[in-house]
């Protein structure tokens, strides 16, 4: 009995996919359905996975976080130009600053401060100021007083 129904289905579907008339739009039309729900499942594993990612991500980041909290955390290495460019924006905020009688120049983290100001508190401060600084490694203060040699000339 069983076999005699999966006969008569299959009968039906090869007249329903077959047929003389719309047999070939039948068939093009299953094609494109079929198609397109294997496509579906496709964009929805790939979203799934890019979902799981990102949980993996923030996972990851909050870990890393909380070990940087209890550790201290590294300091952050910058470029030269980036950690020049910090120590400029620190040391010249105040309107007063002696921007034009100090140059700031890197190397391989280390800030070298150049120029002549008045009073030598002025120079302690710039060199304090630009120690603060996020990922300086050493200031070498060739800073001076009129008058005054330059430090290592």
């Amino acid at each position: 009995m069983r076999k005699l129904m999966l006969a008569g289905l299959a009968g039906l579907a090869a007249g329903y996919f077959f047929d003389p008339q719309s047999g070939a739009r039948r068939r093009n039309t299953t094609r494109d359905r079929v198609a397109a729900f294997f496509r579906r499942g496709a964009r929805e594993a790939e979203r799934r996975a890019r979902y799981a990612e990102g949980v993996a991500h923030g996972v990851a980041h909050r870990a890393q976080s909380a070990t940087e909290k209890v550790t201290g955390g590294a300091e952050r290495s910058y470029d030269d130009a980036t950690l020049r460019a910090k120590v400029e924006s620190e040391i010249f905020r105040a309107p007063d600053a002696p921007k034009d009688r100090v140059s700031v120049n890197t190397a391989n983290g280390i800030v070298y401060l150049r120029g002549q100001l008045e009073r030598q508190e002025e120079i302690e401060s710039l060199v304090a100021a630009a120690r603060r600084v996020e990922g300086v490694q050493d200031v070498r203060n060739l800073l001076h007083q009129p008058g005054a040699p330059a430090p290592g000339a």
